[in-house]
């Protein structure tokens, strides 16, 4: 295995998630290994008409760390909607094969977060891995979308000749029809257990935290603004992440009084969780957040601090007299409960973790085998 395409559903920045821990993982105990990191097409049609500043793409670039000469990203555009230009995807294949060459990959793995992506597993004739993080048929969508999505992920299952899935409920609803490997989350473990300070624009007083991208399909505003009130001046709830909730349900929670700080670099984010008195999970509770996997669920128990939590996936599976699971009646008095008894950060916490290391030599395994088939 020497060369490596990623077609991401996130992009390449300091707010690491699952694709980013594995691929620096990859580079980092593999000395041959070279990758190209697709990230999410730009799409200046759908920025106008969501008003907002269009974006365009941009060709391949070097990335200095962890590899400095064998990591690289690009980023297409998608100029026109599937409806007006039926050739997308062929487009946005080609890029993606042209950037590959431009770095001398003649024959690489491919590996596919996004199902959309199916034409250019076909067109390419690439060794393709789909590595399944989220269950996007069962998300809130339009039925056309909906469809869409359906039908490109049966392309992939047919075409991938390796699947990973991210949580048990991934395994059990996509390994009916083929071989599929699980292979979960992790924390940096080390790292998450080293005492970190304070973050200057953390608010003074007791808070509750939530980590994570304030996305509609997981979080729940109503529950967020209900705990915030419930607080009082008891306390803040604090969202730190990537904020997609939407201009109107943001102001909601604004004037409840929740802090949203947007998004942190990862190195910074141990010291948000570290500080914070108790830890939240404030997540609907569907058939979509039923197929996740949270990585928060490792970063939280690694710096050992009371939990708060909705009954989703993941959360309402451990055993941990740290993690206290409620319903959303109960969740905010729960919340003020946690607060008020909640202790400073202990030096050395101890809560029980999986390493990334781990599951970077479980992928490893994966890629090898495609690799054997290529």
């Amino acid at each position: 295995m020497t060369d490596l395409v990623v077609l991401s559903l996130e992009r390449w920045d300091r707010v690491w998630r699952r694709n980013q821990h594995l691929v620096a993982g990859l580079l980092r105990t593999d000395a041959s290994l070279r990758v190209l990191f697709v990230e999410p097409a730009a799409d200046p049609t759908h920025d106008v008409a969501s008003r907002r500043v269009p974006s365009v793409g941009r060709g391949v670039s070097e990335v200095g760390e962890p590899a400095p000469g064998r990591l690289w990203t690009v980023r297409p555009t998608k100029w026109l909607p599937r409806r007006i230009d039926p050739r997308t995807d062929d487009r946005l294949a080609s890029t993606v094969m042209r950037a590959a060459s431009s770095v001398g990959m003649r024959h690489p793995l491919l590996w596919i977060n996004d199902p959309g992506a199916v034409g250019l597993a076909e067109r390419s004739g690439w060794p393709t891995l789909y590595d399944i993080t989220d269950d996007w048929l069962a998300a809130d969508r339009a039925e056309g979308e909906r469809s869409r999505a359906a039908a490109n992920e049966a392309r992939l299952l047919d075409v991938a000749r390796e699947v990973v899935v991210c949580s048990p409920e991934l395994e059990r609803r996509k390994g009916a029809a083929r071989p599929v490997t699980l292979i979960p989350n992790g924390v940096d473990a080390e790292a998450y257990r080293q005492p970190a300070g304070r973050p200057a624009d953390l608010p003074e007083g007791r808070t509750a935290l939530y980590l994570g991208t304030a996305h509609p399909d997981r979080i729940d505003v109503d529950l967020c603004e209900a705990t915030a009130r419930a607080l009082g001046a008891r306390g803040t709830v604090v969202l730190v992440g990537p904020n997609l909730i939407g201009t109107d349900a943001t102001l909601r929670l604004q004037r409840a009084g929740v802090v949203l700080l947007g998004p942190r670099a990862r190195e910074h984010v141990i010291g948000y969780l570290q500080h914070a008195d108790v830890l939240l999970v404030p997540h609907v509770v569907t058939p979509f957040t039923d197929s996740l996997d949270p990585i928060k669920l490792y970063e939280y128990q690694a710096v050992g601090r009371p939990v708060v939590s909705t009954p989703v996936a993941g959360f309402r599976d451990v055993t941990d007299a740290r993690v206290t699971i409620a319903d959303a009646a109960s969740f905010p008095g729960a919340v003020v409960a946690a607060v008020a008894a909640s202790r400073p950060f202990p030096h050395g916490a101890d809560g029980p973790t999986s390493d990334w290391s781990e599951r970077v030599a479980a992928m490893r395994a994966v890629l090898t085998r495609l690799a054997d088939t290529a």
